[in-house]
């Protein structure tokens, strides 16, 4: 394939790993993932983390980190550590950090001990929930998907619904702006622009339209409340500056007109937009980007089973699709997945991407 980039071989990592040892290889592999995705601070951070898990330090939070219950790398455990040291520094608390986020040298691990030593209260909260890991630059794969969908035959009007929202940055995609591989999408007046380095062949060149977008989330963050959008920007790798600015982007196009997120869990949510009547003429899509991880399995199964379902009952007048977005761990990148209905029922690939957009690989 032209273009193509040659990608390392990795072992396989199980993501729902727990038990002994299983810390240690998570802290492990979310450094390797930084490092290959270009944070290089925060692997810096990470790996600064996991020296000290390693050390004789006492704490509650380094406790609570040790013995953790659940599966520690489908919990982004350490992105929940990293998240709040980096909440610390944006606003300012924890000064002595600044050396680590400006790239200049500095005993990593004994700052950050001092610190978690020092901030520990403000640092267990974030343990409590998963990483909200909006980034609109993800948005680039679906419009993908939908020119891809449309190149099979599907209504080329999306109704689109998303699982796992966060701030619902995703759910604005219709205000964005693409070129995707030479294939332009979106509108003149855009709120964001996103140009991914593109490799291998184009998408398919289609006019597609958003008819709607909706989605769901456990814990819905308000993009337009300070505090709330802080937490967001500390999830942000801090090397990828142009995320920020995107934030920002992403934070007037909601004040102006908010996403429309519901609080609710994905199983929920998913069976009642499916019981709902569909329009004629409109390909009803399930989206979500690295949200899978994070969905209990009991829900997962009754998210499939729900789509297996409406999917069997599909025709070319209503038919549905499962796009997804999910990072795979055994090569440190995230692929782009599509099932759809009538039709290709099984998953099929269609990309290779960044973490957050800045590359893409088109496989279709």
């Amino acid at each position: 394939m032209g273009g193509s980039k040659q990608r390392p071989a990795y072992e396989f990592v199980d993501m729902n790993t727990a038990g002994p040892g299983a810390v240690t290889t998570a802290f492990a592999n979310q450094v390797a993932y930084c490092a290959a995705a270009g944070a290089h601070i925060t692997a810096r951070v990470v790996g600064g983390i996991a020296e000290v898990l390693a050390s004789d330090a006492k704490g509650a939070l380094l406790q609570r980190v040790r013995g953790w219950q659940g599966a520690p790398l489908a919990d982004a455990l350490s992105l929940r550590v990293a998240g709040g040291l980096h909440a610390l520094h944006l606003s300012g608390a924890a000064p002595e950090l600044a050396p680590i986020y400006g790239g200049e040298d500095a005993d990593d691990a004994a700052v950050i001990a001092d610190v978690i030593a020092e901030h520990e209260a403000a640092l267990l909260p974030w343990l409590d929930g998963p990483p909200q890991t909006n980034e609109a630059g993800r948005s680039a794969n679906f419009i993908a998907a939908m020119l891809w969908l449309a190149e099979q035959g599907l209504p080329p009007r999306f109704e689109c619904l998303e699982i796992g929202s966060s701030a619902g940055i995703n759910l604005m995609l219709d205000r964005y702006a693409y070129d995707l591989g030479g294939v332009s999408v979106g509108p003149k007046h855009a709120v964001m622009a996103f140009r991914p380095e593109w490799h291998g062949a184009p998408p398919p060149t289609r006019d597609i339209a958003i008819a709607s977008t909706k989605g769901c989330d456990v814990a819905p963050v308000d993009l337009t409340d300070p505090a709330q959008a802080l937490r967001l920007k500390a999830y942000i790798w801090p090397e990828h500056t142009v995320r920020f600015e995107r934030m920002d982007a992403a934070i007037r196009a909601a004040s102006e007109r908010k996403p429309d997120i519901v609080q609710m869990n994905a199983a929920d949510f998913v069976e009642a937009e499916l019981a709902k009547p569909q329009a004629a003429g409109t390909t009803r899509m399930l989206m979500h980007s690295i949200v899978w991880q994070y969905v209990p399995v009991d829900q997962q199964a009754r998210v499939t089973a729900a789509m297996e379902a409406a999917g069997a009952k599909a025709t070319p007048e209503h038919p549905l699709a499962w796009v997804m977005v999910e990072a795979d761990r055994s090569v440190h990148r995230h692929k782009l997945t599509v099932r759809y209905w009538p039709g290709e029922a099984e998953e099929t690939q269609l990309t290779w991407s960044h973490p957050h957009g800045a590359d893409v690989e088109w496989l279709a």
